[in-house]
């Protein structure tokens, strides 16, 4: 089965750009191409760390979230899929803003 999909991507602030105007804008983009509630996949890539990795897995705690990790050729950086019903696009916001305090973790 071959979807062919439009993606598009916005640049994720810096300290020069208005953090509240980006999860404004990225929570009506998600109401607009998800149904809450629902399974919800989060993906981040990481420099190889088990620290790093265990920090991320710590904001799930207590979750029935689903982990699937998978690292880069040269193992340099790890790639982590979480899978987790989520009830409404407020707590994708939360999660993706507890995970960017995380050093080196890019949100995808």
């Amino acid at each position: 089965m071959n979807e062919e999909r439009d993606y598009s991507f916005e640049e994720i602030p810096d300290s020069s750009h208005n953090e509240q105007d980006f999860y404004a804008k990225f929570r009506e983009r998600l109401d607009d191409v998800q149904k809450f509630p629902a399974d919800y996949l989060f993906k981040f890539i990481y420099p190889t760390s088990e620290v790093t990795m265990n920090e991320i897995k710590g904001l799930y705690a207590g979750t029935n979230a689903e982990f699937d990790y998978k690292a880069s050729a040269n193992r340099k950086y790890t790639s982590i899929s979480i899978k987790l019903y989520i009830i409404d696009a407020d707590t994708v916001i939360n999660y993706y803003k507890e995970v960017a305090k995380i050093e080196g973790v890019i949100m995808l």
